[in-house]
């Protein structure tokens, strides 16, 4: 009895060690491919700074257009990085650069985690203007005695009581029992 039970246990500690390998690897072809993504998008943005700072260059304005190019060489540099890297060379990478230097890599996660919450704020003010802005849905008539709702909705009656629905003891004849 204690083999099947060690048994059972064995073979669901290997089921769980497959399912972790098989979830790693699918984030790290994941990471492989967005990395890439990302690494196309950063290079095409370097293109368009470089462009930006010929513009510069053509209008005689020597020093922005300098900053230009430096800034598209930079660019260029984290988006080959990006393009190249697998999902381990990145990780160890920015493993490496905590470690030396642990309070850029602190600072780094506090801007990112500042974007993210100006993003999230303002999605949820866009989402909360929409919810705003939608017509009011008019009262269902609930019909007397089944409780389901009627066919249509019925506007309420001048009284302001909807139809269909008794009025309060009293309220019918003006307050008076």
């Amino acid at each position: 009895m204690a083999e099947s039970a060690q048994q059972v246990a064995n073979q669901a500690q290997e089921q769980a060690q497959q399912v972790a390998s098989k979830a790693s690897d699918q984030i790290r072809s994941q990471v492989d491919q967005r990395s890439t993504q990302a690494g196309e998008k950063v290079s095409s943005t370097a293109g368009d700074i470089r462009s930006i700072g010929q513009e510069l260059r053509n209008k005689g304005q020597d020093g922005p257009a300098r900053l230009a190019e430096q800034a598209a060489d930079r660019a260029e540099r984290v988006g080959s990085w990006l393009k190249q890297s697998d999902a381990d060379r990145i990780l160890s990478d920015v493993e490496d650069f905590g470690r030396r230097k642990p309070w850029a890599l602190a600072l780094g996660g506090l801007v990112l985690g500042a974007a993210a919450s100006r993003f999230l704020k303002a999605s949820s003010t866009q989402r909360y203007q929409q919810r705003q802005f939608q017509p009011p849905t008019a009262p269902v008539q609930f019909q007397p005695g089944n409780g389901a709702p009627a066919a249509s909705p019925v506007p309420p009656t001048p009284s302001g009581q909807s139809q269909g629905f008794p009025e309060p003891a009293g309220v019918a004849n003006g307050g008076e029992r």
